[in-house]
């Protein structure tokens, strides 16, 4: 697959070669969404609560007395049928795990292809370098309109970029994100992606490469 790189002005100046079988060949929508919702329940803390009518501050008088007034008899402000009552089956639980396991390989696997899977849409956009002489937002925003970014964008960087951070930073509906921590769930949270030619080949040959045995090696060293 022949993917152009681009300049900051959005013109194509050259093409990079990636190989579709290191990135699986085809797009594997359920290995995707799988890891997808792995990432997406292991952000959950599991600490939601809600209190029952006995944990709620209040006083326990009687509203109004029980006959007489025409209405229907109702006891305490703090019941479960009134505004700002408790709830009648409050959650109370300590701790809820929500965490979801995956193997380190299923893991690489799943995020080479969820970008298999932008490239083929033609949501990646390789950029020679994202190189910027002083943090400026509007430099950064001609980029963008250059490249037709009308939409969602996730820009992987190196962290010691840090004028193109601090260009960013105050635009809506992008985030930045270093290069080597990009993944599926966040790939496919946003429409485009855009990365230096230099950041996508360190990507493709490091540690996300190894899918194989040799995966388990380098699985507690931060491997994707």
């Amino acid at each position: 697959m022949e993917v152009p790189v681009l300049d900051q002005k959005g013109k194509e100046i050259g093409k990079i070669s990636i190989d579709e079988m290191s990135l699986g060949g085809c797009v594997n929508h359920a290995l995707i969404k799988q890891a997808y919702v792995r990432y997406h329940a292991n952000q959950r803390q599991g600490s939601a609560r809600t209190k029952s009518r006995g944990m709620v501050t209040g006083s326990t008088r009687k509203i109004y007395k029980q006959k007489g007034t025409g209405r229907a008899r109702m006891g305490a402000n703090r019941s479960n049928i009134r505004k700002g009552g408790g709830v009648t089956f409050a959650k109370t639980k300590k701790r809820e795990e929500y965490r979801q396991d995956m193997p380190v390989k299923m893991r690489r696997k799943a995020n080479r292809n969820a970008l298999l899977a932008k490239l083929i849409d033609g949501e990646v956009r390789v950029v020679d370098s994202l190189d910027f002489k002083t943090p400026k937002t509007s430099e950064f925003l001609s980029m963008l309109e250059a490249m037709g970014i009308n939409r969602t964008c996730l820009v992987a960087l190196n962290k010691d970029n840090v004028e193109a951070i601090l260009s960013s930073r105050n635009i809506e509906n992008l985030d930045v994100c270093p290069a080597h921590e990009i993944n599926a769930f966040n790939m496919l949270n946003h429409r485009f992606l855009i990365i230096a030619k230099s950041e996508l080949e360190a990507w493709l040959t490091g540690p996300s490469s190894k899918t194989d045995k040799s995966a388990k090696a380098g699985a507690r060293k931060g491997g994707n």
